[in-house]
């Protein structure tokens, strides 16, 4: 087919195009600007057009396939239609891409796209993630019809990812203005969504996956407080790594830090027994390098240290500061900074109580305006006031160069830092405010 993608500069739909398009089909797609994914889709020869406009739509396409964030107004959705072009959201196009896959489908609050890449690498399997792995070095890998795939559960579209094994991280109420404030709904799409899989691994501590009915058969529970031991971190080749014993399947090692690393890779082992043996899984994991921003580490030296990390809700902020903890431990380097941008005004809003206690672990706390999305509703949040027990600092932005970061307010340089950890926590640009 020759499909067309409108917003594929998107990390979602990058991924799909990348697959369908080492799956044969002649594939092309559009963006409001260029960025550094729609030029690697350009050498990866994908035409690639910015910005949005009806004459990027021809004639001869013959499925077009649109973002979220698409609406009813976009030029290019509009010709589509005009011309009667089949056109379906991402949402709708997942089972022309995974149907007849076999399909490893991770989903859950947090956790699922690190989860994801593990079991990628464990797997050495095709796979679709919502970040870059760094073993790979894309967010996309085609090798086989066995697939690692990151479901996703914001707008219910893991009921349509058609999976043969649903691993659940945890099933944490998120995203729950697409549901309506409607918690029974909610959880309603996640039990279909584990119902519909032959084989089911699920962490059966969490308290949202306690709440659902769910078939047993063919389960594996986690129970991470028995099933994981002799939990010790450390760093190699100045890299970190997790350490653990997983029931009786002996000691593994994993990159990263963190009780929650550890989870997410026996979640990915358990999941991969149903492939390979033991001792190709153990071995296999070591590939396994991190993702793009998660605990990406983007500049280090003896005295000052930057990550970045995508925690944009409080129970992820509050896994990586731990994590920032044990690293501090580690490697002696006092003062935590940590810079916040908060992303979309319903998820600071309905998360408030959460975000004003995850960062107690930090000396001191930065805040960038709120990463919006467009056509959100804006909410009145008082952010002095909600946050004044960490005396925060307010900067429109940073501007990060070796070896120091600057933070800007009114055009103007108001402080500056060169020691320590400086973490970065968020979901919207932040990523690249850290990394010019």
């Amino acid at each position: 087919m020759k499909v067309h993608f409108i917003g594929i500069g998107g990390i979602g739909l990058s991924a799909l195009a990348r697959f369908l398009n080492n799956d044969g089909h002649s594939i092309s797609g559009s963006d409001m600007k260029s960025s550094p994914i729609t030029k690697e889709l350009e050498i990866e020869g994908i035409k690639v057009s910015c910005p949005q406009e009806a004459k990027n739509i021809s004639e001869d396409f013959d499925l077009v396939i649109y973002s979220a964030a698409v609406t009813d107004e976009n030029p290019e959705l509009i010709e589509a239609r005009l011309k009667q072009i089949r056109t379906l959201s991402r949402k709708e196009a997942l089972p022309i891409v995974l149907g007849d896959k076999k399909n490893y489908c991770v989903a859950g609050a947090h956790g699922k796209s690190t989860t994801t890449a593990i079991l990628a690498s464990i797997l050495q399997s095709s796979a679709l993630i919502g970040a870059i792995s760094k073993d790979f070095g894309s967010n996309f890998r085609y090798v086989n019809d066995l697939v690692a795939f990151e479901a996703d559960e914001s707008d219910a579209s893991f009921l349509l990812s058609n999976p043969y094994c649903a691993i659940v991280t945890n099933a944490e109420p998120e995203h729950m203005e697409y549901y309506q404030y409607d918690y029974d709904k909610f959880y309603e799409s996640y039990e279909r969504f584990i119902g519909l899989a032959k084989k089911r691994v699920l962490n059966g501590e969490d308290k949202d996956i306690k709440k659902l009915n769910i078939d047993t058969e063919n389960a594996t529970f986690l129970y991470p407080s028995v099933d994981i031991k002799n939990l010790s971190y450390t760093l190699k080749d100045k890299e970190p790594c997790t350490r653990f014993d997983l029931k009786d399947l002996g000691t593994f090692e994993v990159w990263g830090f963190g009780y929650h690393i550890a989870v997410d890779a026996s979640l990915a082992i358990l999941a991969a027994l149903n492939e390979l043996d033991i001792e190709t899984i153990r071995k296999n994991l070591l590939k396994y390098k991190g993702i793009k921003k998660r605990f990406d580490i983007v500049q280090a030296n003896d005295k000052f240290v930057v990550i970045d990390d995508y925690a944009h809700h409080p129970t992820e902020i509050d896994a990586t500061m731990k994590s920032i903890e044990l690293y501090d431990n580690l490697t002696n380097l006092d003062n935590r900074i940590v810079l916040w941008q908060p992303h979309k005004y319903s998820r600071t809003h309905d998360n408030l109580e959460g975000f004003k206690k995850c960062f107690r672990r930090c000396d001191e706390l930065i805040i960038l305006p709120i990463w919006t999305i467009p056509g959100e509703q804006k909410l009145e949040i008082d952010f002095e006031k909600e946050f004044a027990a960490y005396n925060p600092i307010f900067a429109d932005r940073i501007s990060s160069t070796k070896g120091r970061i600057d933070l800007i307010k009114d055009e103007k340089i108001i402080k500056s830092y060169d020691t320590g950890i400086f973490l970065g926590v968020g979901a919207g640009d932040i990523t690249y405010q850290l990394r010019h």
